[in-house]
């Protein structure tokens, strides 16, 4: 009886010992997975900001909140299970799925810019007739809508790293990578859009009246860049996914020239060589992002629109 009892408490240990070794695998593949996509990380953080930007600010953070609420259920809900079952059985959906989304970023960014160089009127007109309520349930939808993209942009990089993994450790590993992005960004954008208020309180206070009054003053400057910045990005990436998906099913010619350009700029001035060359990169892809989405633009807005005469 006592060496039964032995036996399975040795075995109780043992599990104990695999089940915390699985968890550092999985906190090290994680943490491996979600450097990888970096990038694609602070394209969300910059996008984020300005769904929020013209709305009250005591529904800022509430917005803020339901936005990234979404962005969990997009990842562990849709994309999590989605990415498992393609890793699986089929693969080869994942570029074009990709190439989509892709596609649909270099779209929204695209229409951005032409909106802005046409000067927004009519969109500004559009605005003004609906009500606070519908206007942020437009915004969170579309904040929302623009994070699955970017979602799965990140988890498909996080795929990449952890494809050889048991299927259960990879589950882990995504689950991870989603939900510490996940609270990560929206932190910071949480932080990014009540700065103004923080500044207010801190004007308050004869020690720090002049940080407080810099930053209030700062803010509307870093919305408006964190705009463009946040346009830029989907393009960029967007782009990014493009020339990448092409070059996977072997169309080279744009990589290659991206790669060529980067290349010839980075050894023009090799003290900030990576920069150079990680700059030129992204506007060769911001490039081919914005054609393909003022080409869709283009296209959609031709399409005769429904209740329109022409």
């Amino acid at each position: 009886m006592a060496s039964g009892l032995v036996a399975l408490l040795d075995d109780i240990a043992g599990l104990t010992k695999l089940a915390a070794a699985s968890l550092d695998d999985v906190g090290a593949a994680a943490g491996k997975a979600g450097s990888k996509a970096v990038g694609v990380v602070v394209d969300d953080a910059a996008v984020t900001p300005s769904y929020v930007t013209g709305l009250s600010p005591k529904r800022e953070l509430p917005i803020i909140g339901k936005i990234a609420v979404g962005s969990l259920r997009n990842k562990l809900l849709i994309l999590l299970p989605v990415a498992l079952l393609l890793s699986r059985f089929a693969p080869w959906a994942i570029t074009p799925l990709l190439m989509l989304g892709g596609a649909y970023l270099c779209f929204e960014g695209a229409e951005k810019v032409i909106e802005a160089i046409k000067g927004g009127h009519e969109d500004e007109d559009r605005l003004a007739t609906i009500d606070a309520e519908t206007l942020e349930k437009q915004q969170v939808s579309g904040a929302i809508r623009t994070d699955l993209i970017l979602s799965a942009e990140i988890m498909a990089i996080a795929l990449a790293e952890v494809a050889s993994l048991p299927i259960l450790t990879m589950a882990a590993v995504l689950a991870a990578v989603g939900i510490a992005i996940t609270v990560g960004v929206y932190g910071v954008v949480a932080v990014i859009v009540k700065m103004d208020d923080i500044g207010l309180h801190l004007a308050k206070s004869p020690a720090t009246h002049r940080l407080g009054c810099t930053l209030v003053k700062a803010m509307p400057v870093i919305m408006r860049w964190l705009s463009i910045i946040g346009t830029a990005a989907m393009i960029w990436v967007g782009g990014g996914i493009l020339v990448h998906g092409l070059e996977t099913f072997g169309v080279e010619a744009p990589a290659h020239m991206i790669h060529h350009v980067a290349s010839v700029g980075a050894a023009a001035l090799p003290a900030v060589a990576g920069a150079v060359g990680w700059l030129l990169s992204a506007a060769g892809s911001g490039l081919v992002g914005f054609a393909v989405g003022a080409l869709i633009a283009g296209a959609l807005h031709a399409l005769p629109r429904p209740g329109k005469k022409g």
